[in-house]
Formats: structure tokens, C-alpha cells, sequence
């Protein structure tokens, strides 16, 4: 950060477990202004300084007063779901000024305020299609965007284990401010430009891990695994270039680090989705007993049906859809996959 802005909190907008994971982060370089819109979380936060299970470090306060981050706060996080973003801009736009940095830690889609379940009967377009670094700009005087992307498994950070991360924006300026708060000994920070790649690989990598955990569920073993991951990257990778991203933020911490840290643990959301699913539990029963929705499940039906629009091949995301909305057999949709006449192995270098 500049430094006439070092005196300057940091501001976090979300108090679900990553949001709490940034505040901690933030917590070992500076003070944080960490915003809730729960007033029984902000009082529960400043009090028994305890959320999602782990202590909060003292130089990280709550509030409930949008205002008041905007006001104190020239750098902030917004870490709220996808289906909240909008909502959550709505309500800071008014405070943002052009000065102002933001870096989200969003992985999914916004969908322009079309319903989630009026999708499948109206189809979505790229116009429909927004990124959350593109709703900020939309709903705010904000010019310096930025996201933070690559393997954040927010338990594993909470319990203060080494990890890294990627920071993408167009701006130099930005990186360098995020790097300047999150960098620790345990906690590495990457900067690109990539930003429309970063974003897209953060939020389609979900999809593929909910596939994954589905073959767990199953029984199956690590080969079929590995497949189902390798060949899940180069659909990420089509759907990024169709959507005018490079193939680059796919090949490194934004992309396969992000992939094979959500599509392999217990701790992602979306991985246990899929294992929920592939053990015979029940779409509706599964979401309604998760406190924090997998965004991965969101951001399958957008894709599915966005792909559809652009008439892209996506054969793993076509089988997911039919088997967590449609009710597939997933032996049926193994077999399909298996036997897909795939062209060549890799196909976008």
C-alpha cells in the first residue's frame, strides 16, 4: 500500500469461514474493519473475538455499517457468495470512490439478476454473464479491481498452514497493495495481470470438483479421478478462451493449483457436495444441511446453459448438469465419458 496509507485498516466484507480466514491473514500486517451484516455476528465477533471455530486476532473489529468501511478503509475485500454480490455492491456503491482498491475473493458468476432457476427455461448470454470484478465496476465509482484466486482452502488457512496465492489485476498498483497486507511467512503471494482468466479458472475449477467428489462417493479410485481433472481443465480452458481469456491463468496457481487443492479435499465444499451426491444423499437434503451453499453447484447450472448458448463442447459439464439437476444415472454418465470420442490429449497449447 502507499505509504500514507499504511495508518489505514483494511477492510473485509463477508464473515462467512474464507472471509474470516482473509480477516485473520490481514490481521498479522495491519488492523482490519471486518463487515457483517448480522449485528448478532458483528457483537458475537467484537466480544468473544471466536467465529467459525477459530480465535480472531485483536487488531480485527466487526461492524455492521457499510459506510464506516468505506469511510476508514482505502483497501478492501469483498468475500461474499456470488449469489450476494450484487446485492452487496448495492449497498456500498453509494461510499466507493475512484480511489478506493478492491480485491474479491469470489469464485462463481453473477447473473445479472436472473433468477437461478428461471436459467434452464429462458437460457443465459455472455451479456447476462458478469464476473464479480466486472459487477464492481458496474455498481460502483471503483476503477482499481483486482481478485484473489489460487488454492484457498479456508479451514486449512485458518488453522495457519502454508499456502499461496495469486493476486490478478490490471493494475500494478493493486497487486502490490494486496501483497503488501496478505504476505506472510506462511501465506505466498503471486501477482498477474490474467484477471478475466484468474477469475473464470477460480470459478469453473468448482464445477470439476464437485465431479470429483462424485467419483469418490462412488468408490472409484485416482485414475479415473485424474482423468476426470485433466480433462475437466481443458473444458475450463475452452470455456476461458471462448470467453476472451488465455489459456495461462489455467496452467498455474489460479488454475491447476486451485483444481487440484478443491478437487481432492474433504475441506473444499465442493468436493463434498459431489461425495454427498455420489453416496445416494439427495440434491435437496445436501444443500439444505450445508451452512455455506457449494458455489461450484451455482456456477454448474450458469455454465451449462451459458455453454449451450455458445454451442461449446463441454461433455464433463453436460454430464454433471444431467446428473445433479436431471437425476442422470452416474454410471450411465461414466460410460458416456468414457467412451466420448475425445480428439487429442491437449488441444489448446
Amino acid at each position: 500500500m502507499p505509504e500514507s496509507d499504511k495508518s489505514q485498516p483494511v477492510g473485509v466484507i463477508g464473515a462467512g469461514s474464507f472471509g474470516t480466514a482473509i480477516a485473520n491473514l490481514l490481521a498479522h500486517n495491519t488492523d482490519v474493519l471486518f463487515f457483517s451484516r448480522k449485528e448478532e455476528t458483528v457483537a458475537s465477533i467484537n466480544s468473544k473475538r471466536h467465529h467459525m471455530g477459530v480465535d480472531i486476532s485483536d487488531r480485527v473489529r466487526a461492524t455492521s455499517d457499510p459506510e464506516e468501511v468505506a469511510s476508514a478503509c482505502t483497501l478492501i475485500f469483498p468475500v461474499v457468495p456470488s449469489v450476494s454480490f450484487r446485492r452487496m455492491m448495492h449497498s456500498f456503491g453509494p461510499f466507493l470512490r475512484p480511489d478506493h482498491i478492491l480485491i474479491h475473493g469470489t469464485k462463481g458468476f453473477d447473473t445479472n439478476e436472473i433468477e437461478e432457476e428461471l436459467i434452464p427455461g429462458k437460457g443465459i448470454g455472455r451479456r447476462d454473464v458478469n464476473t464479480m470484478s466486472e459487477v464492481i465496476l458496474q455498481e460502483s465509482a471503483v476503477i482499481r479491481v483486482g481478485c484473489l484466486s489460487g488454492p484457498n482452502l479456508a479451514s486449512e488457512i485458518m488453522e495457519g498452514q502454508p499456502t499461496a496465492t495469486v493476486i490478478a489485476s490490471r493494475f500494478d498498483e493493486v497487486i502490490d497493495a494486496g501483497q503488501a497486507v496478505l504476505s506472510s511467512r506462511y501465506f505466498h503471494v503471486f501477482g498477474t495481470h490474467e484477471i478475466l482468466g484468474a477469475e473464470l479458472a477460480g470459478a469453473l475449477k468448482n464445477v470439476i470438483a464437485v465431479g470429483s467428489g462424485m467419483l469418490k462417493g462412488r468408490g472409484m479410485g485416482k485414475n479415473i479421478q485424474a482423468m476426470l481433472i485433466t480433462r475437466g481443465l481443458t473444458e475450463m480452458v475452452h470455456f476461458g478462451q471462448r470467453l476472451g481469456a488465455g489459456s495461462k491463468a489455467f496452467l498455474g496457481t489460479a488454475g491447476i493449483g486451485d483444481l487440484v487443492a478443491t478437487a481432492t479435499s474433504k475441506n473444499s465444499r465442493n468436493y463434498t457436495f459431489g461425495f454427498r451426491l455420489g453416496q445416494g444423499e439427495k440434491f435437496q437434503d445436501i444443500r439444505d444441511s450445508m451452512p455455506e451453499l457449494a458455489e461450484g453447484v451455482r456456477t454448474l447450472r450458469i455454465v451449462r446453459h451459458l455453454a449451450k448458448n455458445m454451442k461449446l463442447r463441454v461433455p464433463i459439464i453436460e454430464m454433471l448438469y444431467s446428473v445433479v439437476f436431471d437425476e442422470l444415472d452416474m454410471e450411465r454418465a461414466i460410460e458416456f465419458l468414457m467412451t466420448y470420442p475425445y480428439d487429442i490429449d491437449v488441444d489448446f497449447m
